[in-house]
């Protein structure tokens, strides 16, 4: 459907579908969507996703006819794993996760293309339009997630549309939303945030800030909410770049800010400053209820647009291991962690990952070919901070390029054989991190306080003596190559 392009070597960027509805059609026809009929937001949907989303190979599931909500309304869950993983971004099935990412890097990352948002009459979101008392968000199949949540939460596979209010740029991020009661919703913006940055610019001048939250639709706008975009930059413009044409967005009725026309759900208000309520807790991408329960401030809903027979996309952190949303960001993440490197001038980065153990947040691993003393220290070190990885991360092991960083076995086993710990490991304190960080001190983060420290671990071969180090008795890929090929039948 949309145009073709290369992406690397040999490897094409073809989407097949041009909105959550589409994608559906095309996880049906890749045999990896399951439908449930009668599953309860209460409880059921949360138990199916423990059991579907930690799993690489789990299904998509589509819940409908749920108890006690309209007819048609429906959740849809773990949109990326499995050979949809490679669909969902427009690639060929048969690329591993290290190359789905490589080719990411080609295709959009390394020369990030943008193609502005274009402004339509009218979309398939515009299909219901409910204001006033015609307003009810308990009506929407919203699911309590997890056991100890503090309410349903509407926003995991959400994202929020924000105007900066002196600059005029647009940000859509993804922050998580509670339901309150029929016409509200928390909306938690973290501190450093774009949509937190932008927020506080209208507060300071006595205004409330506009929001306009989108609640399902092209999981690749989703992917890009959750993603770290330039200041500055729309990422519905670079979803445009991605699909090499512009999104199509309507504007909303009451703030006037954009969203996709092709949508599922949007609810258009207000953030008042002072106007707060309890929100939380919530089972965090930690797998921690580490954020509690505190006041947050409230969206006043004063639109609700909607498809027919809408789909709520739901993307709740399971935690404890990797996940759907540790699965889309270590793929995504690890293109924009090289970028970032290369942009530094950091030279022959062979590669980057950043561990779905981690959340894709919290351990990373990159491999490069030494070329100078102290190469491994200026790539760890930039990894460490840059805008793709500095927030919450903790932990950046630096390797040669014979290493496949994607592999933690081998990533871990070069750290236990070619780490010094009393010389090659660095220590970064006062950085930021996150709200969810478990290892926060408590009275710390009541103060504002909210950073860690990280390590930086030198896991190359000294470089001054590198060509005398012990000789690794693992074969050369070649070799590898053709044991599989030869062999191979007997792992049938």
């Amino acid at each position: 459907m949309d145009a073709i392009r290369e992406a690397g070597s040999n490897v094409v960027q073809r989407f097949s579908y041009e909105d959550l509805r589409e994608w559906i059609v095309e996880a049906e026809r890749l045999g990896e969507l399951r439908r449930v009929n009668g599953a309860s937001w209460e409880k059921d949907i949360g138990l199916a996703s423990e059991v579907v989303i930690r799993e690489e190979s789990g299904p998509a599931v589509l819940f409908d006819e749920v108890p006690g909500c309209p007819e048609g309304f429906r959740v849809l869950i773990n949109v990326f794993g499995g050979v949809r993983r490679n669909m969902t971004l427009g690639f060929p099935d048969h690329l591993t996760k290290q190359e789905l990412s490589d080719a990411c890097f080609e295709s959009f990352v390394r020369e990030r293309k943008t193609i502005p948002h274009v402004i339509v009459d009218d979309g398939p979101v515009c299909e219901n339009i409910l204001t006033g008392d015609d307003i009810d968000l308990l009506k929407f199949p919203t699911p309590m997630w997890h056991p100890g949540d503090g309410g349903r939460y509407i926003g995991t596979g959400t994202y929020t549309v924000t105007r900066d209010p002196e600059e005029g740029w647009l940000n859509c991020g993804s922050y998580r939303a509670m339901v309150h009661d029929s016409k509200s919703v928390g909306c938690l913006m973290v501190t450093g945030k774009h949509g937190h940055i932008h927020r506080n610019k209208y507060w300071a001048r006595g205004e409330p800030c506009p929001v306009a939250m989108v609640i399902g639709g092209d999981p690749i706008a989703f992917f890009n909410g959750g993603a770290e975009a330039p200041y500055g930059v729309c990422e519905l413009d670079i979803v445009g770049g991605i699909r090499d044409k512009a999104v199509e967005c309507v504007e909303g009725r009451i703030t006037g800010l954009p969203f996709p026309a092709n949508a599922e759900i949007v609810l258009e208000g207000h953030l008042h400053e002072g106007k707060t309520r309890n929100e939380g807790p919530f089972g965090e991408w930690t797998g921690y209820y580490a954020s509690g329960e505190h006041a947050e401030p409230v969206l006043e809903v004063e639109a609700v647009y909607h498809r027919n027979d809408p789909i709520i996309l739901g993307v709740p952190p399971m935690g404890q291991g990797s996940d759907e949303m540790a699965r889309y960001r270590a793929v995504l993440r690890s293109a924009m962690l090289k970028q970032n490197l290369a942009d530094a001038g950091v030279p022959d980065v062979t590669g980057v990952w950043c561990h779905e153990v981690g959340a894709s947040r919290l351990f990373h691993g990159v491999a490069i070919r030494q070329r100078y003393p102290g190469h491994s220290t200026q790539a760890g070190q930039i990894a460490a901070q840059c805008r793709a990885a500095n927030y919450a991360n903790r932990f950046v092991v630096v390797v040669d390029d014979d290493i496949d960083v994607s592999n933690l076995e081998e990533l871990i086993w070069a750290m236990c054989t070619r780490c010094d710990p009393a010389t090659s490991i660095h220590i970064a304190k006062g950085t930021w991190t996150s709200p969810a960080d478990p290892r926060v001190d408590p009275e710390e983060k009541a103060r504002g306080n909210v950073t860690n420290s990280r390590a930086i671990i030198n896991a190359c071969k000294p470089f001054h003596w590198k060509d005398d180090y012990a000789p690794v008795n693992a074969p050369e890929p070649e070799v590898r190559r053709e044991a599989r090929e030869k062999f191979g039948h007997l792992m049938d």
